[in-house]
């Protein structure tokens, strides 16, 4: 596990500029899909269906990926998670039929489900539980510079052709598969012998009260940023007339805020007051700031907000992530694909529900966010803190 090295093993970085390629594809095509909408002549519900497709996908497939992660081993998903994804962009591409974009989103989605769990896994190997927060810091902070640098990128390159952001996401993906396949190396693995606890068949673990506590937690987190996030640009424009440059110019430095605190602070933080202590702050904290959106009217007081409630679910995330890889043992990959499976659960339903009480009142959104949180803020006060079980051996 590398536990006589000094700083984090080189070899996380590939990892991580990986996980940057993937979500920076992603970022590349978001400022083409309204023209490529045009082009097609493709339904606005069309469009939601295919963000549905990928997310489903990824749902059906996570569990699967997860335990062949811990199977067939972390380098070779990883591998052909990048594979997949290049071959996704490229299908996107090329194609001129609707079922032709279907079948990319979807390998989209299991591209993901393969690529995410292989990865915290991979990172959990090559760290000691010391050098762990920095490194899941570290990965919340390459999945958000995707995005953030993502659409600037893709703005520029569709100036030369509205496909050619996907050709440009699909050549990084090969790339990034190519690298991984010759430089990347199978991490050696720490056995976790359990101390006393019978073992348990692994979905029976997921209602034990350390993996369900975070589960529902990760849930109801990501069903509360998808909401806060699907309706944002509609609610701060129809609310308070901010203007697209108002908005992009809010949602980038929140992100540029998020990767300094996950770079530089969060293993700080999580030294000084653990992780759960850290998730029931943010989440406590989120859900009153989501009320005071609802009620601030300045412009200035909307952005304090804003980086806010940004900056909490930043840290939270890989908050839950470090949890769940010092608790994992042995299931590195099953947990990861976990985590996976429920935050897509929220990434489905959040939009979704958000969009129709968008529709009945356009404070409707941000009541239930604040509800959901502050229900699972109560949920997390029942949650403790995990005693060692696991001792780790040399294999």
């Amino acid at each position: 596990m590398g536990s006589q090295k000094s700083g984090l093993d080189k070899v996380i970085y590939l990892v991580l500029v990986n996980l940057f390629i993937v979500f920076l594809g992603i970022g590349l095509i978001i400022p083409v899909m309204p023209t490529l909408m045009r082009e097609m002549s493709l339904e606005g519900s069309t469009m939601g269906y295919l963000v549905a497709a990928f997310a489903f996908a990824q749902l059906l497939v996570s569990p699967i990926a997860g335990r062949w992660v811990d199977s067939i081993g972390r380098k070779k998903m990883i591998v052909i998670g990048m594979f997949i994804f290049g071959v996704s962009e490229m299908l996107f591409g090329l194609g001129q039929d609707v079922k032709v974009l279907y079948m990319s989103r979807i390998l989209g989605g299991i591209s993901a489900a393969f690529i995410m769990p292989a990865v915290t896994a991979f990172v959990a190997d090559v760290t000691t539980l010391r050098e762990r927060p920095k490194a899941m810091g570290y990965v919340a902070a390459a999945i958000s510079a995707g995005f953030i640098i993502g659409p600037g990128i893709g703005g520029f390159l569709a100036e030369h052709g509205t496909r050619l952001p996907f050709f440009v996401a699909a050549g990084l993906g090969i790339l990034g598969g190519v690298f991984s396949l010759i430089i990347l190396k199978e991490p050696e693995r720490a056995h976790i012998e359990s101390e006393g606890e019978p073992v348990k068949p692994r979905f029976r673990k997921v209602l034990e009260p350390i993996y369900l506590i975070p589960m529902i937690i990760i849930l109801v987190s990501s069903f509360g940023l998808a909401a806060f996030e699907t309706v944002y640009s509609l609610f701060v424009d129809h609310k308070y007339g901010f203007t697209p440059k108002d908005i992009a110019l809010i949602i980038t430095v929140s992100g540029v805020l998020g990767i300094i605190f996950q770079v530089l602070t969060f293993d700080r933080i999580v030294g000084k007051i653990g992780e759960i202590r850290l998730i029931q702050i943010c989440i406590g904290v989120s859900t009153i700031f989501i009320f005071a959106m609802i009620k601030v009217s300045a412009y200035w007081s909307i952005l304090l907000v804003t980086f806010v409630i940004f900056l909490l679910f930043d840290l939270m995330r890989p908050a839950l992530t470090t949890y769940l890889s010092k608790i994992a043992g042995n299931d590195q990959g099953f947990v990861g694909g976990l985590n996976s499976t429920f935050t897509s659960i929220g990434n489905i339903i959040g939009p979704s529900i958000a969009g129709i009480l968008f529709d009945v009142h356009i404070d409707y959104p941000y009541v239930l966010a604040m509800v959901i949180l502050a229900i699972s803020f109560v949920i997390s006060l029942f949650w403790k803190k995990q005693k060692p079980v696991f001792k780790e051996t040399a294999e």
